[in-house]
């Protein structure tokens, strides 16, 4: 017999800890693990976590056996680890009730529980009695599922148990916004039950996604159907927002030692290795104490200050737990574990010394690691006085179960019995190495043989639709049905992955479904439901930062491949040509570079070879009661060589099933046929479009709108005429067209005997007036007194208000008439596809938001996320049932949702984000750089395209000068106002002006135009033609003269009109000169005030500012000094808190100059003083300094109506417009009014402020 060796002792040492410490508490029938004797329920987290040591354990006797006994222990040891899986499999099979429920709803009282009964798997305490939402704790046991399973272990052993994985995928996907109650099991750490977004699970649900992606859960005697699949723009979801995040933890936690565990093992789900040093750094900082360290600041738990009869603390108790935290051994494991992965023996062996001093010795010989250290009670005052200065004792488990397997784990490897790849065998660690640069691939494909005509007239060689076979291409709404099928399981009550858009990152992958390959068309080519798309430059704006997205975000094997289709859509008017934004950016993707990623353009096939590509097996057919497959040749005759039949389910047809099926039948190659007769034939033909049709129908049962774009077949391809509506091929009604009865401002509508409007007659009128503007009034007047579903009988039956207004809206949106198309959208209440999914990822990003114009109850805060339909309606109440109000909030909602994707650091220092008082800001630059009135600037913003809006948003985000001007140019509906927007260089110039290009500008007075439209007599003899033409375009302020031609005097004023933004407050604007620094810096505060800019770190100097007197006054509103015992400087909570009550204040620009007076007060918070009094009222700050700059105006001569005040506020105007800095400052004058205010607390002999 082989003497035992070295390492085969040490083995046996570690075997006989785990087994004393772990497995002799395992179950026998279940395999879980209870928390401890107290404490007998078996929690998810921990159960998990205990058993990575056995399973280490195991791999270690398998990789040094000595015998065969050592083999045999590796065995039971993996079967322990299988066991207690399984069991956990088991608790959670037991409630798929709630894992399907929780898919759509994100409800606390539908998440899995976090314990369960260790004996029979059951639930120990209901729904609402314990904070069971924790994404983390089912992440982990997905995570470790993962990393198992590609060990060689085998725990899941049936189809229906692959099912429950990939459903659980699904539970975890939106992790990302999800508000949980974290991995301490309590939220928010008032301890109150408040669920909010943590990092910690995020990160966690990021790293088990990717873990389990593409995994085949049988192992490597699995087939197709038993790989799970998680969308890649979920995981990417997760990392903006995991990004965006740390190193804060979570609103209420600006530190917590918990996100250890996703910044290195046993997630490592953050790729920025700058981030994940700063984020430990962090934690290190402020939480390591001699014991190890404290889960996050004021963390009352098991201290002696806490009451252990209450299981909430009360917001101000919570600084009594400040320096007094109870310190955790548990996360020094952690940084062993850390240290061993990162390769810093240092480390290591630093809280390895640290640990061994710390850890309670058995008389056995085996050292046990206790839950905490806390502070006697006896020695508290001490502690508080000088900190991790006393002597700590041992509470709670001991062991923690836990932290004891992954003390054995980080000694396994630091002595060299595993190496970091067999316990990380999907190579985790690696997340932070950089990547190649990533080149996207793009291949344009022309809809028609007439687009692909055109533009090999243009030089640019694409493909059409019909020439990529057997490729096939389909819009991304088809991939969303795709999707919506995995993980169905009828048996098990589960209905898949709930129906959502699909990202960009998910479209630029090759699908092979059933042996057929694909590729689908990025979401937002998809435009039926909005107005977005119907702006060329929108759709280019948008594929450039699809793009940019692509290039920065991809982590996939093999490069992304974005299919851009040319349609009809993007042709100029006369369908002669190319639209000159898609032209200029196709010439731009051939050069290889653009929106900063380097391009490769080409065809689809070209792309095969070096694309991603993704086998969707579970369309295939998997057995009973699934889409199975039989390969029966129908009649030749008849079916033209359709194969491809599906068998559906017993509960009835599938129409994604059919729709595949029909399209894989209908654009299969056809075989070579003899010749038949014309009855055949015509058969033949007849079989064909009854295949269409049915093909039609499945399409539009599926909401695929524009299915002719993807089909290889001229059938239905004709242009759908308008039925109801004489609509005009010119642009507008022109000034040289004459209608047969024109609406004039002298005629009044149609009356009956009674004197009431005849309604008929009047929308009878609807078929003798060719303006677009008038037609949208009539029908607007039908609408409001008729309703939607009222029958004008104009064409028959059916001509409803509704069917109207859609024809209208089809017609503005051929002619880009924006103004008319946003009314339009706004009657028929048409909502954004993604607008619930932009208001998420505002939220996820720790942006509150606001709709509507303040102040509250009209602006409502939307602060978690909430459905579609519940979402619209709360646009549309808190814009006073406002048209133009309601659907600009939705438009600038996506666009700020884009932007905050691709361009975060725009939203810094900004936690609330209100949408109405951004929609007035814009309506101001437009006023103040057009030289007009508010109701005129009005009408500009509405009739600015989408690209155009967005562009305005953008620029006003930036924080960067910029100028907006008016000026006339082509389009492809002829010549409009519009107005282009340049950023400013130090000189003044815009960069256009600068780089040559030389643009017609026109700066012409609105009296003028007036004049010019009213009476041509009077207009200057030499305005050109292009003058007059532009005046008549409905873009243009004057248009609605004429466009208002309805007599609206005889009845209610107003009431008909087609709501504009009366809403808004527009400051009127005094003419200025265009190189006048005049009204500068008011702009700039109006704009800062309004997205609630302030200046970096000016949170935490309020923070410092409050513990030196009893609060803050702002407008009536007193932020107390009291905040600061519940919350710490650098929580987003704080932060909040003060942005809320500095947005009790109305007017944008006194709201920033409150911000910079509370910022000269929190200089004194580092002035040796105890206090400056009780509570300060800020506003009365401000006007002191503004009578001393008053006074000083007088004195230099200045006039009184220079001095004019703001009627609202009683602040000088000319105050509003002063630099910051600077004799006449606005901050000289704060600081002396500061300096008057507090003068009684400053201490004696302090400076004088001159």
């Amino acid at each position: 017999m082989r003497s035992r060796s070295n390492s085969g002792v040490k083995l046996d040492n570690y075997a006989r800890i785990v087994h004393q410490t772990i497995l002799r508490h395992q179950d026998p029938v279940t395999g879980l693990l209870p928390g401890s004797p107290d404490q007998p329920d078996a929690w998810v987290r921990d159960n998990v976590y205990s058993i990575v040591s056995v399973w280490a354990l195991s791999l270690a006797y398998r990789k040094n056996a000595d015998r065969d006994e050592d083999k045999a222990k590796a065995y039971e040891l993996e079967q322990s680890v299988v066991k207690l899986m399984r069991g956990l499999l088991q608790c959670i099979m037991r409630q798929l009730d709630k894992v399907e429920k929780f898919k759509y709803s994100r409800s606390t009282s539908d998440s899995l529980h976090a314990k369960y009964n260790t004996k029979t798997c059951a639930t120990v305490v209901g729904d609402d009695q314990w904070g069971h939402l924790q994404v983390d704790a089912t992440s982990l046991f997905l995570l470790f599922l993962a990393q198992m399973t590609a060990s060689g272990l085998h725990i899941i052993y049936t189809q229906d148990e692959v099912d429950v994985v990939q459903n659980l995928m699904f539970y975890i996907e939106a992790a990302y916004k999800v508000a949980d109650y974290g991995m301490w099991e309590r939220g928010d750490k008032t301890n109150q039950g408040i669920t909010e977004l943590n990092a910690s699970s995020i990160g966690m649900a990021k790293a088990a996604l990717e873990a389990l992606d593409e995994l085949n859960l049988f192992g490597a005697k699995g087939g197709p159907g038993s790989v799970v699949h998680a969308l890649a723009d979920d995981i990417q979801h997760c990392q903006s927002i995991l990004t965006s995040m740390l190193p804060r933890a979570s609103i209420s936690k600006e530190v917590d030692a918990g996100v250890l565990a996703i910044i290195s093992y046993p997630a490592f789900a953050v790729d920025d290795i700058n981030l994940v040093s700063l984020t430990k750094e962090e934690i290190i900082s402020k939480l390591q104490g001699r014991y190890g360290c404290c889960r996050f600041l004021r963390d009352g738990h098991k201290t002696p200050k806490e009451d252990p009869n209450r299981l909430y603390y009360e917001s101000a108790e919570l600084k009594l737990f400040e320096n007094i935290e109870c310190e955790w051994p548990l996360f020094w494991t952690y940084l062993i574990l850390d240290g061993i992965f990162s390769n810093s023996p240092e480390q290591v062996q630093e809280y390895q010394e640290a640990l061994e001093g710390i850890l309670i010795k058995q008389k056995d010989g085996i050292r046990l690691l206790p839950e905490l250290y806390s502070v006697p009670s006896d020695k508290v005052e001490e502690e508080y006085g000088n900190p991790h200065s006393v002597e700590r004792i041992p509470l709670g488990k001991c062991p923690l179960k836990w932290g004891q397997s992954l003390y054995v784990l980080g000694n396994l490897l630091a002595e060299g019995f595993l190496a970091p790849g067999e316990i990380d065998p999907l190579n985790r660690r690696f997340s932070t190495i950089p990547k190649p640069d990533v080149v996207v691939q793009v291949s344009v494909l022309a809809e028609t043989e007439e687009i692909k005509e055109l533009l090999l007239k243009n030089g640019i060689d694409v493909e059409t639709v019909a020439d990529i076979h057997p490729i096939h291409v389909q819009p991304s709404r088809v991939l969303s049905h795709i999707y919506a099928r995995l993980g169905r399981n009828p048996r098990l009550g589960l209905t898949g992955r709930p129906y959502r858009r699909i990202g960009v990152l998910g479209t630029s992958k090759f699908y092979i479904i059933r042996n057929t390959i694909f590729s689908f068309t990025p979401q937002f080519i998809d435009h039926q439901q909005f107005y977005l798309a119907l702006d060329n430059k929108m759709i280019v704006e948008m594929l450039r930062t699809e793009i940019a997205y692509l290039a920065s975000r991809w982590r996939m094997t093999g490069r992304p491949t974005v299919t851009f289709p040319i349609s009809q859509t993007m042709l100029t008017e006369g369908h002669t040509d190319l639209d000159p934004a898609v032209l200029a950016t196709l010439k731009k993707l051939q050069d290889g570079y653009y929106g900063g990623a380097r391009i490769q353009t080409g065809k689809l096939s070209e792309f095969l070879t070096t694309s991603c590509c993704a086998h969707l097996s579970f369309l295939d057919g998997k057995g009973s009661g699934s889409m199975g497959r039989h390969d029966e040749e129908y009649d030749e005759g008849d079916s033209d060589g359709y194969v491809h039949e599906l068998r559906y389910d017993a509960e009835g047809d599938d129409d994604l099933a059919q729709y595949l099926d029909h399209l894989l039948a209908h654009s299969s190659p056809k075989k070579p046929k003899r010749q038949v007769g014309g009855l055949s034939r015509f058969q033949a033909a007849a079989a064909k479009t009854k295949e269409m049709v049915t093909l039609m129908n499945k399409a539009q049962e599926l909401n695929v709108h524009n299915v002719n774009m993807y089909l290889p077949s001229k059938l239905f391809r004709t242009r759908k005429e308008s039925l109801n509506l004489n609509l005009p091929d010119s642009p507008s009604c022109q000034g040289n067209y004459v209608p047969e009865v024109m609406l004039t401002a002298e005629s009044s509508i149609p009356r009956d005997a009674s004197g009431s409007i005849d309604y008929n007659a009047l929308a009878l009128l609807l078929k003798d007036t060719q303006c677009l503007q008038d037609q949208a009034d009539i029908l607007y007047i039908l609408y409001k007194d008729k309703g939607m579903d009222w029958d004008t009988g104009l064409h028959g039956k059916g001509s409803t208000v509704r069917s109207l207004l859609g024809d209208l809206y089809k017609k503005a949106g051929e002619l880009k008439h924006w103004g008319l198309i946003r009314m339009i959208s706004g009657i028929l209440r048409k909502k954004v596809d993604e607008l619930d999914s932009a208001c998420s990822d505002l939220l996820a990003h720790q942006k509150h938001l606001t709709v509507g114009l303040p102040p509250e109850p009209r602006e409502k805060t939307i602060t978690a996320p909430i459905p579609l339909d519940q979402l619209a309606a709360l646009i549309d109440e808190a814009s006073d049932n406002n048209i133009s109000v309601a659907i600009l909030t939705q438009e600038i909602m996506v666009y700020l949702a884009m932007s905050i994707r691709t361009q975060p650091r725009l939203f810094s220092e900004m936690f609330r984000l209100r949408i109405g008082l951004i929609i007035q800001v814009m309506a101001t630059e437009l006023a103040q750089s057009l030289n007009c009135s508010g109701e005129e600037a009005t009408e500009s913003l509405m009739s600015l395209s989408p690209s155009e809006l967005k562009n305005l948003l953008h620029h006003i985000l930036s924080g960067k000068e910029f100028e907006v001007q008016r000026s006339v140019r082509e389009m492809d509906t002829g010549v409009s106002s519009a107005i282009s927007i340049h950023h400013l260089g130090n000189v003044g110039a815009t960069k256009s002006e600068r780089a040559g290009i030389s643009k017609l500008k026109s700066d012409m007075k609105m009296l003028e135009q007036r004049l010019s439209l009213t009476d041509p007599s009077k207009m200057d003899r030499d305005a050109s033609l292009t003058d007059l033409v532009k005046l008549d375009q409905p873009s243009s302020p004057t248009y609605k003269v004429r466009a208002q031609s309805l007599d609206l005097e005889s009845i209610k004023s107003g009431r008909y009109r087609l709501p504009s933004i009366e809403s808004l407050d527009v400051p009127e604007m005094t003419p200025v000169a265009k190189d006048s620094r005049h009204g500068q810096w008011l702009r700039r505060r109006r704009l800062d005030g309004a997205l609630n800019r302030v200046p970096v770190g000016f949170y935490q100097k309020v923070w410092k500012i409050l513990q030196k007197c009893h609060g803050l006054s702002i407008e009536g509103f007193v932020l107390p000094s009291s905040t600061t015992r519940e919350m710490t400087p650098g929580e987003i909570k704080f932060s909040v808190h003060v942005e809320t009550v500095l947005n009790r204040v109305p007017q944008p620009e006194y709201r920033q100059l409150l911000v910079e007076a509370i910022l000269v007060l929190t200089m004194l918070a580092d002035v040796d003083i105890q206090s400056i009094g009780s509570i300060i009222h800020v506003e009365k700050i401000v006007h002191l300094a503004n009578d001393i700059f008053c006074k000083d105006q007088r004195d230099l001569g200045a006039e009184e109506h220079i001095l004019e005040r703001d009627t609202s506020t009683g602040v000088c105007k000319l105050l509003y417009d002063s630099a910051p800095s600077g004799r006449f400052g606005s901050m000289t004058y704060l600081t002396k009014a500061v300096a008057a205010y507090v003068q009684d607390f400053l201490p004696s002999g302090s400076c004088a402020v001159q």
